[in-house]
């Protein structure tokens, strides 16, 4: 329940619970949270057993964690074997490949073997590939309005 309470903070409770209740006060304050804490639990649980009870048989393996959506994705996805094809197939597909391939035939060439490190293939350059340019110790146009 406080798993991601740290000690430095239970220690601040702990001083802050002290001056508020007072030493004397503070044992008696103890059992009364802890007494509501086990009723609300009782209470979850006999409407949890009660829902169980009305639902059927059929829902008798039924949690109520799997309400969180995070947690029946999971579970779907587990069971799933149509996923499990799924994530094979993504791993099979080639992006860049099919990518240049599209370019290839946007712009009307044959496809060819892709071009190592941005350089010309059949004279017409990759256009997905970055242009290496020559560093000319020019710096480029200023552009007031741009800016």
């Amino acid at each position: 329940m406080f798993s991601d309470i740290g000690a430095l903070e239970l220690v601040a409770l702990v001083v802050l619970a002290v001056l508020v209740f007072g030493p004397d006060k503070l044992p008696k304050v103890i059992q009364d949270v802890s007494r509501f804490i086990r009723k609300v639990r009782d209470f979850s649980d006999s409407a949890k057993e009660d829902i169980r009870s009305e639902l059927g048989p059929e829902f008798k393996d039924f949690e109520f964690e799997d309400l969180n959506p995070k947690t029946f994705l999971r579970k779907q996805m587990e069971q799933n074997e149509d996923l499990r094809e799924l994530k094979e197939l993504r791993g099979s597909f080639d992006l860049k490949k099919e990518m240049n391939e599209v370019a290839d035939a946007v712009h009307g060439r044959a496809s060819a073997p892709a071009a190592v490190n941005g350089s010309a293939v059949n004279g017409t350059p990759d256009l997905l590939k970055k242009q290496d340019k020559p560093d000319t110790g020019e710096r480029p146009p200023y552009d007031s309005d741009a800016t």
